[in-house]
């Protein structure tokens, strides 16, 4: 995942030797070092913290992320998510090795800032605690996102010497995530952190953030009474509302516009910057004609997944859907996250340019060349016409915002046998409303649903609302349900092929997911054969 750090990286490295009469923990004359670096610089602080947050999450990760689901496929297989999307990963995968070593080499930062800030000359009181909760909050984040794949995993606070790092035995699951809530509600009860910021400091850690990083927790874990409780404290006092721009029809699009980052919606996103930290992803999922290539790209499962404008399915009885215009009175939202014929791109002059999916059409038509889309459809979402050369942008990925805490809010109440009509008014309605739909059959509480229905609804919605954004892989995993959505093969557009396709769908991958073993990642045997005490998950 390669991106570019626009703030300082510390050197954790100590340079050990010269004559045997000098203390090993004499400072080196030429360079500095752990030894000096926190008493001598009054920026110390700031500067280890800025560099704990680029290890909170990028755009590669988040959108590589849904190759591993349902939703997205990869036609590249070294260093990124195909193996594991289609279950042929062992213990020497190296997007598996790679997560690892971000994750832990993140939580090193953050335990290196915790361990020596008190070293920190004249730092301000206030300042340090709310330094302090950040941290806190980055290392609680990423243990979460490391058990979640992982399941039992080393847990430590402290920075850990080479020796100690060779022999520490993975903790429970259960204690990490008793001990990264305990850390939360540290932060969020000792109000380490503030509720905003103000315009030079957008992107760090607020207390609403540290709150729906809990909510999270709490939802793999499927506590649906402690999600119900957390997201209702943020939806009434919180103060965020979804985002609408000035022409509703496009607001749910305008979300993934640089130009309104920092949005009324976002909770948390990873900072990116045109020119000194950008991402080159445009690259990776663009058609040929804006200069892409097409490695990633949404599967026919994911297009199917959008409901009509009537509220109904496309294989409900009654269903509105044409087989033979099958964009048509969809979601508003599949227009804004998925490239098909017909749709297009807005370049920052206003010129539209359309695109041709349809099998050996055009430039951009499936099968036309190496790197045109695997499926027949390209993303739409994360579109930023202000590029640069080579398709750079600055545009920041949203880790979590107000709809998720709507959702979850949602899916709890579902879960817990409580979602009626106010619910639904205050969660589901809204969100539809701002993605576009108008009619009330889609609007209104579905009155009679049962409780198995409503959250079939409202997992759905969490796929429309949320899709490409990173959360998929997770639910299908909390839900319990990859070992059906994984298994068999995935599929593109229609093309009517007698060959290779299924009901005229190009077969794209044939998947397996084997429930005994998937559920977790295997620990990276690189690491096992450096650490004796890592003991493998089951069945790897």
């Amino acid at each position: 995942m390669k991106t570019t750090i626009k703030n300082l990286i510390l050197s954790a490295v100590l340079v050990v030797g010269g004559a045997s009469c000098v203390d090993l923990d004499t400072a080196p004359y030429d360079r500095e070092t752990d030894l000096t670096y926190w008493e001598e610089d009054p920026e110390a602080a700031v500067k280890a913290l800025n560099t704990c947050y680029t290890y909170l999450g990028n755009m590669d990760e988040q959108l590589y992320c849904e190759a591993m689901t349902d939703n997205a496929y990869t036609k590249q297989p070294n260093d990124f998510t195909q193996n594991i999307g289609n279950g042929s990963y062992s213990t020497a995968d190296s997007y598996v090795k790679q997560v690892w070593d971000g994750r832990y080499t993140g939580i090193r930062m953050c335990n290196q800032l915790l361990e020596n800030i008190d070293r920190v000359p004249d730092l301000d009181p206030e300042l340090k605690k709310r330094y302090i909760g950040e941290a806190k909050v980055l290392r609680a984040y990423s243990y979460y996102e490391l058990y979640t794949k992982f399941g039992d995993i080393p847990y430590t606070t402290k920075v850990l010497s080479i020796k100690e790092s060779m022999s520490i035995a993975r903790t429970a699951k259960a204690t990490v995530i008793a001990n990264i809530l305990a850390d939360l509600d540290e932060v969020i009860n000792g109000n380490y952190l503030p509720a905003s910021y103000d315009a030079d400091n957008k992107g760090r850690i607020t207390r609403w953030a540290a709150m729906a990083i809990k909510a999270k927790i709490y939802l793999f874990e499927g506590n649906w009474t402690q999600v119900k409780n957390i997201t209702s404290t943020i939806m009434t006092e919180g103060g965020f509302k979804l985002f609408y721009s000035d022409d509703k029809g496009a607001s749910y699009a305008g979300l993934f516009e640089i130009a309104n980052e920092y949005n009324s919606e976002v909770i948390l996103d990873a900072q990116y910057r045109p020119t000194s930290r950008e991402h080159q992803m445009m690259y990776v999922f663009l058609p040929p004609t804006l200069g892409g290539y097409s490695q990633l790209s949404p599967l026919q499962e994911l297009v199917d997944s959008y409901i009509m404008l009537d509220g109904k399915t496309i294989k409900e009885t009654g269903t509105s859907f044409d087989e033979s215009h099958p964009y048509a009175n969809r979601d508003p939202r599949l227009k804004a996250t998925v490239m098909y014929t017909g749709n297009s791109y807005t370049l920052a002059d206003g010129t539209e340019v359309v695109i041709n999916c349809e099998k050996g059409e055009g430039k951009d038509g499936y099968g036309v060349g190496s790197d045109c889309s695997a499926t027949g459809y390209y993303i739409k979402k994360y579109w930023d016409n202000t590029y640069r050369a080579t398709l750079y942008s600055g545009l920041n990925p949203i880790l979590i915002r107000y709809a998720d805490i709507l959702l979850m809010n949602a899916e709890a109440l579902a879960e817990l046998g409580e979602l009626d009509k106010t619910a639904w008014d205050a969660t589901i309605k809204p969100i539809r409303d701002r993605a576009g739909f108008t009619l009330a059959s889609a609007l209104e509480f579905p009155e009679g649903a049962s409780k198995d229905k409503l959250i079939e609804i409202v997992r759905n919605e969490r796929r429309s609302e949320l899709a490409l954004e990173g959360h998929r892989h997770k639910d299908i995993i909390r839900w319990r349900i990859a070992d059906n959505v994984l298994n068999g093969w995935c599929h593109g557009l229609k093309t009517n092929d007698v060959v290779g396709t299924d009901d005229g769908h190009v077969r794209v991958e044939n998947r397996t997911f084997n429930a005994n073993r998937h559920y977790l990642w295997p620990i990276p045997q690189a690491e096992r054969d450096l650490n004796g005490n890592l003991e493998q998950n089951p069945n790897w």
